[in-house]
């Protein structure tokens, strides 16, 4: 009677290997890796900011970094989700667009002062200001831009993440 040999210590070694990385590892990779896009997100969302010249950008680029005021950072462990935003008031009308008075208002009076290089400054207390006559704002809509440019980013992102793990555990 013949028999057959068969070396089973490469399937154990595979099998250890998938063990470990199920045992966690995998996931705290991914929160990293969801980490480091929420990173990406805030650089994309300031650099668009910058590229479409929003006035004053000083309070809401500021918003878009981790950890600072205004900032909207969540990573929740349970489903590995992150949620990035911010909570400057005036964001989303620089974002979408707005009028620049209330409803049935044709004008409004704004207390503050020029600057020199053309800017104004609001400011309650001051003595002149300007006039607004009602009108449509149009939006700069940096953050669907961000939204469109991290969106075609994230194949590559994500085969390159994919490699460097499946490289890391077995081979």
């Amino acid at each position: 009677m013949a028999t057959v040999n068969v070396d089973v210590s490469e399937f154990r070694a595979f099998f250890q290997k998938m063990g470990k990385a199920a045992s966690g590892d995998f996931k705290r990779e991914m929160e990293l890796f969801l980490e480091g896009l929420g990173n990406e997100l805030l650089r994309i969302l300031q650099d668009e900011i910058v590229r479409r010249k929003v006035m004053d950008t000083r309070q809401l680029l500021a918003s878009f970094e981790k950890g600072e005021q205004g900032n909207v950072w969540e990573l929740s462990d349970g489903d590995l989700t992150l949620e990035v935003g911010t909570n400057v008031d005036y964001a989303s009308y620089v974002n979408d667009g707005h009028w620049t008075n209330p409803k049935g208002v044709q004008y409004r009076f704004v207390p503050g002062y020029w600057l020199d290089d053309g800017r104004f400054i609001y400011d309650p207390s001051a003595e002149g200001g300007m006039v607004l006559k009602q009108h449509w704002v149009e939006g700069k809509h940096y953050w669907e831009s961000a939204l469109r440019i991290l969106d075609k980013m994230m194949p590559d992102l994500l085969d390159a993440k994919l490699q460097t793990w499946l490289d890391e555990y077995f081979e």
